[in-house]
């Protein structure tokens, strides 16, 4: 074997034993409850006062945010000169089986925000949600009464009224192929095969085209390594708390409260007209779980007078493992967050 061959094997059984699920960028824990974890990315040199708060999703882990060096939409904004703060709900246990979107809005965002401000000693935040964790930005953003500067929404699914790819989820439901009430009854916390089986319902065609991309490939160690590493992402599903998957499959997607301001959090209806940040919204054009049809809506139902939308070319994860922010989005950041000097 070539000294090549052996380098590349030895490249390759090094990412296939490293535990990269922590991230690739330093950190450290500024706050913790439950499972929780507010992880806090300090700026090699620090530019803006105002922090940004990333919310990401309650089905996968949040490290592709942080997938690999370059690769990391983390690393981006923290060298852009941003103090970034992750919050990781964690891998739930049984315990954990009556969370609710209620906690995790006001027990979890609105408490991690306040721990960033007091952290950061800021007088205003940025809070960027990307998919689900979009969701669950934009209805804390609807309730908030911290000093919420920006929101900038990735991919959120906002509206599931003409949504082609959760209508599979609704066709499962209605011919009792899937039942999340039962799920939920019989084991509390919903373990991550059967989350990974109950996604697959709406993302069948979805789930392979990952594979595609390693045609022709697989000889380059650099390229296995990223591909290995989002693919363990796709797999990688959490437990899912059952109190959440009903009011998730109910609330949202049956029922589409949250589009229709009906959706009651702690008893409180979340009006999205109460948001009045500046807001970026941003959709892909090349992704098929959120199309653009689930996100625009939103951009009537806002207050916000600092309104940008942008449509780019791109799939479902593509800002999140780009490694570079794209200009608009520097651009857009600067004008808006307040500067050190």
């Amino acid at each position: 074997m070539s000294s090549q061959s052996k380098g590349d094997q030895a490249d390759k059984q090094h990412f296939l034993t490293e535990d990269f699920t922590r991230g690739a960028t330093p950190r450290q824990a500024v706050w913790k409850k439950n499972k929780a974890v507010l992880w806090h990315y300090p700026a090699p040199c620090r530019k803006y006062k105002t922090p940004l708060f990333l919310v990401y999703s309650l089905i996968n882990q949040p490290f592709i945010l942080d997938l690999y060096p370059g690769s990391s939409m983390i690393e981006a904004f923290s060298k852009e000169g941003y103090e970034v703060y992750l919050l990781d709900f964690g891998i739930l246990g049984y315990e954990d089986k009556d969370l609710t979107l209620d906690d995790y809005i006001m027990g979890y965002i609105q408490k991690g925000v306040r721990r960033a401000l007091a952290h950061s000693r800021s007088e205003g935040i940025t809070v960027v949600g990307y998919c689900l964790g979009g969701t669950l930005a934009a209805i804390y953003a609807a309730l908030a009464k911290e000093p919420m500067r920006n929101l900038i929404l990735f991919s959120p699914p906002l509206d599931f009224e003409n949504s082609p790819v959760f209508q599979q989820w609704h066709k499962a439901i209605k011919s009792g192929e899937l039942n999340i009430d039962e799920l939920a009854d019989v084991y509390g916390t919903i373990p991550p095969n059967v989350m990974e089986t109950t996604f697959r319902l709406i993302t069948s065609p979805i789930s392979y085209t990952p594979y595609l991309s390693l045609i022709g490939r697989t000889g380059d160690p650099h390229f296995l390594e990223k591909w290995y590493r989002v693919n363990q992402w796709i797999k990688g599903h959490v437990p899912f708390s059952g109190a959440a998957l009903r009011q998730v499959t109910n609330d949202l997607l049956k029922e589409n409260q949250l589009i229709n301001n009906h959706l009651l959090i702690n008893g409180e209806k979340v009006n999205l007209g109460s948001i009045k940040a500046s807001l970026l919204v941003v959709s892909a054009s090349e992704d098929e779980l959120v199309p653009e049809e689930m996100i625009v809506p939103v951009l009537k139902k806002v207050s916000s007078e600092d309104l940008t939308y942008k449509a780019i070319k791109a799939g479902h994860i593509t800002l999140a493992i780009r490694g570079k922010l794209p200009e608009f989005l520097q651009q857009w950041l600067h004008e808006r967050s307040d500067s050190i000097h």
